[in-house]
């Protein structure tokens, strides 16, 4: 996602995005974050878009990214550690939290079906 997100960043800052192999997953998770970060500091200021609009952007890198998000959470469950279910209307979501260092989930569900055997 690191890579669609850089793609995405392009249109702002220009030039190409140079789609490294990650070496180290806890660092590139943090590579992530931070280029999650600048993204957002970028759409909240406004910063001009070079040859797209935010409705493109939307449509294209940002769909893009979101579809990934769904494909890891599929996979996580087939492999037998599912994401916990979370009603995101109660959610502790921040746009101002881009980090790693996420709350736990809000879920309405006093029982957890699928929940991994621990």
């Amino acid at each position: 996602m690191r890579s669609v997100l850089g793609y995405a960043r392009t249109y702002f800052i220009g030039g190409v995005y140079d789609r490294s192999v990650p070496d180290d997953f806890a660092l590139d998770i943090e590579r992530f974050h931070d280029m999650l970060s600048d993204l957002s500091s970028r759409l909240a200021t406004d910063s001009r878009l070079d040859g797209t609009t935010e409705e493109k952007l939307l449509q294209g890198p940002f769909s893009d990214a979101m579809t990934h998000a769904g494909q890891l959470a599929m996979l996580r469950r087939l492999y037998g550690d599912p994401v916990p279910p979370e009603n995101f209307i109660v959610a502790k979501i921040s746009s101002e939290n881009l980090t790693g260092d996420q709350p736990a989930p809000e879920s309405p569900d006093k029982i957890w079906p699928e929940a991994p055997k621990k």
